[in-house]
């Protein structure tokens, strides 16, 4: 069996939680295996209907007095448990901090080798998985064989399509209660504070503003603000950009930054550096406004404009006014 882990938001599977479930699926389908689900948190139990719709033939909530808010320890010791109970030698988690931190733990405990970033996993004539993987960032592609009486897997962000199962199912809803000690809550979420930040978070827009160094300041971040606003979608930026205090860090695309994939990321006056493509390769389309037709980013870019960003994007949005 291959027991999947699904993040949620009150009941609804976040977007990269479905990007993994696809991979384990794939690997259900190929080893003629069931498919299950864990999941933490309230209102967990109604992931059913919706995860039936990707194959998933049973869901486990688990359910405990500490376990409401997120404690990585107790959350591994859980899967644990709750993987030796159902026999499930395959462990697939989402490509998210949560997602990692726990399917570690988990591999300490079951002394079971962990691969991240996935990207495809095929299996071999003795079992073991055969891997392509990201590494050093998403500079390089490693391929690889993972083997041992459990694998543990995390899939890479925005590589595996969410597409319903052929067969969807209609799983049976369980709780699950674990055995849990009370030293392993010393590190726990004790509480999550947002900001009064208004607007669509980077990881959800389907198009994206990008800004570098080349806006020049925190000022000239206004027009590419309107070009975000009137396309309805939202402004990210460079590593770069965020140094010189133009834009907060929530705001940075790339490796140590928001990882995107909207349907149009419009890059204007990003060189391109690799970190930053690691952040955005995920977009279905890329437009570069740059001033360098050398630049990286121009020639990775879909469609490139080579001009001055500062005359191009005033343009555009008079352009998109007229035209709304």
């Amino acid at each position: 069996m291959i027991l999947a882990l699904v993040e949620h938001d009150k009941g609804t599977p976040e977007e990269l939680s479905l990007e993994a479930l696809a991979m384990a699926r794939e690997l259900a389908t190929a080893e003629g295996d069931s498919l299950e689900a864990v999941a933490f948190g309230d209102e967990a139990d109604a992931l059913g209907d919706e995860l039936g719709e990707y194959g998933v033939e049973a869901v486990h909530c688990v359910a405990h007095h500490h376990l409401e808010r997120y404690a990585p320890d107790a959350w591994a010791e859980s899967v644990v448990q709750l993987a030796s109970e159902r026999e499930a030698k395959t462990i697939t988690a989402p490509g998210t901090d949560r997602g990692r931190e726990v399917l570690a733990r988990v591999g300490t405990s079951l002394d079971a080798p962990m691969a991240t970033n996935c990207l495809a996993v095929d299996i071999a004539d003795d079992g073991a998985y055969e891997l392509r993987r990201n590494r050093w960032g998403g500079s390089l592609i490693e391929h690889a064989r993972l083997d041992g009486e459990h694998k543990l897997l995390t899939a890479a962000e925005h590589e595996f399509p969410i597409e319903p199962a052929a067969s969807p199912t209609e799983p049976s809803v369980s709780t699950f209660e674990p055995d849990v000690d009370d030293d392993l809550f010393a590190v726990q979420v004790d509480r999550v504070e947002t900001g009064d930040e208004e607007g669509i978070p980077l990881g959800e827009a389907r198009v994206v503003v990008g800004g570098g160094r080349g806006v020049g300041s925190a000022e000239d971040y206004d027009q590419l603000e309107e070009l975000a606003e009137l396309l309805g979608g939202t402004v990210g930026a460079s590593r770069a950009a965020v140094n010189e205090g133009w834009r907060p860090h929530d705001d940075q695309v790339g490796q140590t930054g928001a990882k995107i994939s909207p349907d149009i990321y419009i890059a204007c006056g990003i060189s391109g550096a690799v970190q930053h493509m690691v952040g955005c390769k995920g977009a279905d389309t890329l437009l570069a406004i740059n001033t360098d037709s050398e630049a990286a980013i121009v020639q990775k870019a879909d469609w490139a404009v080579i001009g001055d960003l500062h005359e191009v994007v005033p343009e555009l949005n008079e352009v998109l006014r007229d035209a709304a």
